[in-house]
């Protein structure tokens, strides 16, 4: 049985090298990827976010308009009591 070929030291370095850069890269890039899609996940939540308060505002409009164009609210300072009488003798 021959003995082992000497390995160039030199072709060492560089396979551990390759090794150790690949390792980084694949490090720098998983994190770049992680924090892309964090990014993308914070956007789509606020983009959300946004859309409910819109919905509810535009709800919060419509529960608080007076029907008929007049306020029924007796707490509300644009609250007519001869408006409402004669909206409620119209509608009746």
């Amino acid at each position: 049985m021959s003995a082992p070929a000497a390995v160039n030291p030199i072709r060492n370095v560089a396979r551990w090298s390759a090794l150790t850069a690949g390792l980084v890269y694949g490090y720098v890039h998983h994190q770049s990827l992680t924090t892309m899609e964090h990014n993308r996940a914070e956007k789509i939540k606020a983009e959300n976010r946004d859309r409910l308060i819109a919905q509810a505002k535009t709800e919060w409009v419509k529960m608080n308009t007076p029907i008929g164009g007049v306020d029924m609210d007796p707490e509300s300072p644009n609250f007519d009591l001869e408006k409402v009488l004669i909206h409620v003798s119209e509608t009746a």
